[in-house]
């Protein structure tokens, strides 16, 4: 099987379940080795694809995600907490903005959806090179969350909500 069409196989093989599929399992049913199938995946998402790794294989992620801005608050200390509860939902944390009272909306874009993700944002926090956006008021800032149903940004909100950092709208 030449590359385009094995390419053309993994994307099919992806659409076709709703569960994330391991590299190797992938690797075993194309006949080739596992850093043919990484770079396989590299091609893909150059190409456009959304392909997201996850601890349990590889997801193809379509536009069908839905998305909900979320008004919160809460310390410095609690960031970490605030994006792993995010992200253990099934959530993808797309940005994070603040309304500036003097600027107005300043926002910026995040991306985390992992793990991986949550550790290198608060290595970069930690380590001095910047500080949250959430700072410059007073904590208070809004997430842009995606996810791929309305059940999960109505569990990511709860969970939110419970940990006391959702924000009421007056």
């Amino acid at each position: 099987m030449k590359a385009d069409e094995r390419r053309k196989a993994i994307i099919d093989t992806l659409r076709e379940g709703n569960t994330a599929v391991n590299g190797t399992a992938m690797a075993e049913k194309f006949g080739v080795s596992r850093q043919i199938i990484v770079s396989d995946i590299s091609a893909l998402k150059a190409e456009g694809f959304d392909i997201r790794s996850t601890h349990s294989g590889y997801v193809l992620h379509t536009s069908d995600v839905i998305k909900k801005a979320f008004k919160v608050r809460h310390t410095r200390e609690q960031t970490e907490d605030e994006l792993t509860l995010i992200v253990s939902f099934g959530g993808r944390v797309e940005n994070v903005y603040v309304w500036h009272k003097v600027y107005g909306r300043i926002e910026a874009g995040l991306g985390i959806g992992s793990k991986n993700d949550i550790e290198r944002f608060m290595e970069g926090v930690r380590s001095g090179k910047s500080t949250e956006l959430m700072n410059i008021t007073g904590g208070y800032h809004y997430h842009t969350v995606s996810a791929e149903n309305k059940a999960v940004l109505d569990e990511i909100e709860k969970a939110l909500n419970t940990k006391g950092y959702i924000v009421s709208e007056i």
